[in-house]
């Protein structure tokens, strides 16, 4: 069954120009929950997986075509893997600014001293008949002392430097972003498995 009209069950503008981006050379019209005014799914799972489920099934069950959602976080080691699943609650009021300096100060306070963290995603495909898919990515790196600068991405993504790289996510091209990050290698299974079908 082929796929021509999908819903991205995100208002994350960052994201949804993201999967725009990755899904276009498909051909594939990709809708966001943002642009056709569907409220937000509350997300009270406790894994990556779980809170992409809850949010694919119920839009896609909701609106009757087929729903993509994705669940995303950073991982510290030093912290114990937060924020993880809590990544965008743990920014004092999604504001990501005071959310990495939180971070950091969390970071100085704990007494392990790694540096060394990951990016989680799993991207969820949800068919209104209750079918679903998941797809996993990760990126694994560090936490840099401070913001480094960059205009590019969103999220954490100032302070964290993926593994072979001396720039942070937020220096990098959205094309080479999307290349190595999280989202992107949970998006490139997915794109393997629509070319699947």
């Amino acid at each position: 069954m082929q796929i021509k009209e999908l819903v991205f069950a995100s208002h994350n503008a960052g994201k949804i120009a993201e999967i725009k981006q990755m899904l276009a050379p498909l051909g594939i019209n990709v809708k966001s929950a943002l642009d056709m005014d569907l409220p937000d799914v509350e997300e009270n799972g406790t894994t990556f997986a779980e809170n992409s489920l809850i949010k694919s099934q119920t839009i896609a069950k909701t609106i009757g075509i087929p729903c993509i959602a994705d669940d995303s976080g950073l991982c510290v080691d030093a912290l114990d893997g937060a924020p993880g699943v809590y990544s965008a609650r743990y920014a004092p009021n999604r504001d990501f600014d005071k959310g990495m300096d939180k971070l950091l100060a969390e970071m100085e306070k704990s007494t392990n001293k790694s540096r060394k963290a990951h990016f989680s995603c799993v991207v969820s495909l949800a068919y209104p008949n209750g079918e679903y898919k998941l797809f996993e990515g990760r990126v694994d790196g560090t936490i840099a002392p401070a913001k480094m600068a960059g205009v590019q991405g969103f999220g954490y993504d100032p302070l964290f430097v993926p593994d072979g790289y001396d720039v942070s996510f937020a220096q990098m091209s959205k094309d080479d972003k999307n290349k190595i990050s999280h989202r992107g290698r949970a998006m490139q299974k997915f794109k393997e498995y629509l070319s699947s079908l």
